[in-house]
């Protein structure tokens, strides 16, 4: 009996040196793979995107070289673009066909740009570069 428990005792410390514990998925990886399969179900396509723009308002906020901000609100559906400055005075300007990027002008207003770069002409003023900062 006394030489039966070394034994015993060896070959089960052999035995568990033997095998690796196969390796289960830790929690963190089971999140982060749960993460990209919601993203991947979010992404809309092109077209998705442009109908979503073109039907809604789109609200940018503008910092004009002469310090002014304005804010505008692009009414897509109704061509359409509202023009609020610094002092909280408002404009409404009409949708015009651009070759390129943003062209929006009512009678002594304008706001053409492309990208995040626009130039805004108010009535009896020097016209000023604006950049999309929101």
């Amino acid at each position: 009996m006394r030489l039966l428990f070394p034994v015993l005792a060896t070959a089960a410390l052999l035995a568990a040196c033997g095998q690796q514990p196969a390796k289960a998925p830790t929690d963190g990886e089971a999140v982060r793979q749960r993460a990209i399969d919601a993203q991947t179900a979010r992404r809309r396509t092109g077209a998705e995107v442009q109908d979503r723009a073109l039907n809604r308002v789109i609200r940018t906020v503008y910092l004009c070289d002469n310090g002014e901000r304005l804010s505008v609100d692009f009414d897509n559906p109704r061509a359409m673009a509202t023009v609020r400055n610094s002092n909280g005075e408002a404009v409404d300007l009409y949708q015009e066909r651009a070759a390129d990027g943003i062209w929006y002008k009512s009678s002594a207003y304008e706001l053409r740009g492309k990208g995040i770069l626009a130039t805004w002409t108010a009535d009896g003023r020097q016209p000023t570069e604006c950049r999309a900062i929101d």
